[in-house]
């Protein structure tokens, strides 16, 4: 009989949804704008679930969220819905409160507003993270010039920062199931900020790594995000299309 290993086994990914995204400047919940007549989030749920590895997707979401039925998401038996939190923090663990931490020792936490990463990266953060037995996400070195406003004048450069240890924090971020949430609850006891899965683990005196990803794995945040997003969907169809030939 062959041992299975972790990296043989199933995963699941959360991806937090219950936000707003006053930034986008839209009627709608950023998650729920459409690039070619599809929704941000039917972008990024099916681009997970379509991984070999990945067989489910918890999405949290606000309990006055009325646009999730129309996107034909909810008939999918492979997606969980559970209700979101006050802020992000509270989503994810809303969605770690609500994975069976025997069948899902790791966990994948991604953002709803990334729809363009890929199947390598995903593969990526999973195998190092296993290798290494330690969490980790997704990242990208920073390449322009860093610049801190003025303490007394936010619209002034205060100074200018030494990029060379500096990252761009991107998701799927990939930690293990217990050590994550008892990272956030011990830092929502303490009142700490959590901007991320990784800042909460760093809280709590734990390491992460930080996995090389493709740049084109971009948030979608302002209202010309949008069509950076459209062009590496394209580009990256047209990509896979080519791999086919």
């Amino acid at each position: 009989m062959i041992k299975q290993t972790q990296n043989d086994k199933p995963f699941v990914v959360i991806v937090p949804a219950a936000g707003v995204g006053k930034r986008m400047l839209s009627s709608c919940p950023k998650q729920y704008l459409e690039i070619n007549n599809q929704s941000i989030l039917t972008h990024t749920t099916n681009r997970l679930l379509s991984h070999p590895k990945i067989t489910k997707v918890i999405i949290v979401l606000s309990d006055e969220d009325e646009y999730f039925v129309q996107t034909g998401l909810a008939d999918n038996a492979n997606i969980v819905r559970v209700s979101g939190g006050k802020e992000r923090v509270d989503s994810v663990l809303n969605g770690l409160n609500a994975i069976d931490v025997e069948k899902y020792p790791w966990i994948l936490v991604h953002d709803a507003a990334r729809p363009c990463v890929t199947h390598d990266d995903i593969d990526k953060i999973i195998e190092q993270c296993i290798a290494n037995n330690c969490g980790g996400l997704l990242a990208a070195q920073v390449v322009d010039t860093m610049k801190q406003s003025s303490k007394d004048h936010s619209d002034t450069v205060g100074s200018t920062i030494d990029r060379s240890n500096l990252w761009h924090a991107f998701t799927p971020q990939m930690y293990k199931t217990v050590e994550l949430k008892l990272a956030i609850e011990e830092a929502l006891e303490q009142s700490l900020d959590i901007t991320d899965e990784s800042s909460a683990i760093e809280l709590a005196g734990l390491p992460s790594l930080l996995v090389l990803g493709r740049r084109d794995n971009i948030k979608i945040t302002r209202p010309e995000d949008l069509a950076l997003a459209t062009f590496y969907l394209d580009q990256q169809k047209l990509e896979q299309l080519r791999l086919n030939q």
